[in-house]
C-alpha cells in the first residue's frame, strides 16, 4: 500500500437513505448528509466516479448544509441496469426526477446544484431550466463551441472515449487499484488519501468469483464519451432561470479529461477558474472549492438557514 493509499478518508453513514425508480430498471439511492436546518446543497459527481470519492470537498459543507448526495445511474452505490440506456438524455431525465424526488422524501426547500462534470453537463441540459434550483455552482463543465473549439473537444472526447475502453476493469484488490492510480496522471494533484478512497468508492466486490470490479464499467463510462460533444455545444445559459456560477480547472494547464471551456465571455454566468488545477478540481483544491460555493451563495443569498 502506498503512503497517499493510506485511509485518511472515512465517509460517514447518512443521516436518511432512499430509493428512487428512475425508471422500470434503474434505482437510484440519496443519501442526506451534514445539518438538516441548514441551506440545502445537491451534489453529484463526474463520468466514472462517485459522490463518495468527493469526500474531501463536500465534508467541508457539511456542518452548515443540508447534503443530499446522489450517485448517476450505473455509478457508486446504485446497481447496474441496461447499457442502451446509459447516456445522457437519460441522465436528464433522471436529474429532474431525482429533484422532485429529493422535496418528496427530504421535505420541499430550496436547493442548490453543486455538480461536476457530467451531472453538471445534465443539468445544464434540463428542460427545467434550473427552475427547481435556488442556484447552480458547476465544476468544470464539459462545453464546448461550435468552429475550432468544437473540433478539438471532439478529437479529445474521441480519444478519451478510446482510452476508457482499454481501462483495466478487474482486480485482484483494493490495495492494487489503489497503487495503480499512483501512476495515472489525472490524480497527481489530488490531496492525500484519494488513491485509497477512489479504490473504496468505485470499485465493488465481484458476486461470483473472487476479486473487484468497476462499479461503472468501462463501456458504460465510455458511452457517455462518445457523445459528449454532441450534447456539449447544446447549453444554453442564457435560458436558465437561477443563478449560475462555474468553477473551471486552470486553461493554462493540460486538460486531464476534456478541454477547460472559458466562460468569461458569457454575461450571465459568474465564471473562474481555480489556478494549479486540472478537471479534478474538488478532489486537488477541496477547500478552495469549498469556499467558492459559500462565497458565491453568500452573493446571491441562498447561505441562509432555512
Amino acid at each position: 500500500m502506498t503512503a497517499d493509499s493510506l485511509p485518511l478518508w472515512k465517509v460517514p453513514e447518512p443521516l436518511a437513505i432512499c430509493q428512487v425508480d428512475v425508471d422500470d430498471d434503474t434505482v437510484v439511492i440519496l443519501r442526506r448528509h451534514g445539518n438538516p436546518s441548514g441551506p440545502r446543497l445537491v451534489l453529484s459527481h463526474g463520468n466514472g466516479l462517485a459522490i463518495d470519492l468527493y469526500y474531501p470537498f463536500w465534508s467541508l459543507l457539511a456542518d452548515d448544509f443540508d447534503l443530499v448526495v446522489y450517485d448517476l445511474r450505473n455509478h457508486g452505490w446504485n446497481a447496474l441496469s441496461p447499457l442502451e440506456d446509459h447516456n445522457v438524455p437519460t441522465l436528464v431525465r433522471d436529474h429532474d426526477r431525482i429533484l422532485e424526488a429529493i422535496d418528496t422524501h427530504f421535505g420541499d426547500k430550496p436547493k442548490t446544484g453543486v455538480f461536476h462534470s457530467v451531472s453538471a453537463l445534465t443539468t445544464l441540459l434540463s428542460p427545467a431550466k434550473g427552475s427547481g434550483l435556488s442556484a447552480l455552482v458547476l465544476f468544470d463543465p464539459p462545453l464546448c463551441r461550435p468552429g475550432a473549439s468544437y473540433e478539438e473537444f471532439d478529437a479529445a472526447a474521441m480519444r478519451t472515449a478510446a482510452m476508457t475502453r482499454r481501462r483495466t476493469e478487474l482486480f485482484q484488490s483494493v490495495d492494487q487499484f489503489a497503487d495503480l492510480l499512483s501512476f495515472v496522471p489525472t490524480f497527481y494533484r489530488s490531496v492525500p488519501g484519494t488513491f485509497d478512497l477512489a479504490a473504496r468508492t468505485t470499485l465493488r466486490e465481484r458476486k461470483q468469483r473472487d476479486g473487484y470490479e468497476l462499479r461503472c464499467p468501462r463501456d458504460y463510462e465510455a458511452q457517455i464519451v462518445d457523445y459528449a460533444s454532441a450534447f456539449a455545444v447544446l447549453v444554453d445559459f442564457d435560458a436558465f432561470r437561477c443563478p449560475i456560477k462555474v468553477v473551471g480547472a486552470d486553461p493554462t494547464l493540460p486538460y486531464s479529461y476534456l478541454p477547460t471551456f472559458d466562460l468569461s465571455h458569457v454575461l450571465t454566468v459568474d465564471y473562474d477558474f481555480l489556478p494549479e488545477t486540472t478537471h479534478f478540481l474538488q478532489l486537488e483544491q477541496p477547500e478552495a472549492c469549498a469556499e467558492s460555493v459559500r462565497e458565491f451563495l453568500d452573493q446571491v443569498g441562498s447561505s441562509r438557514p432555512s
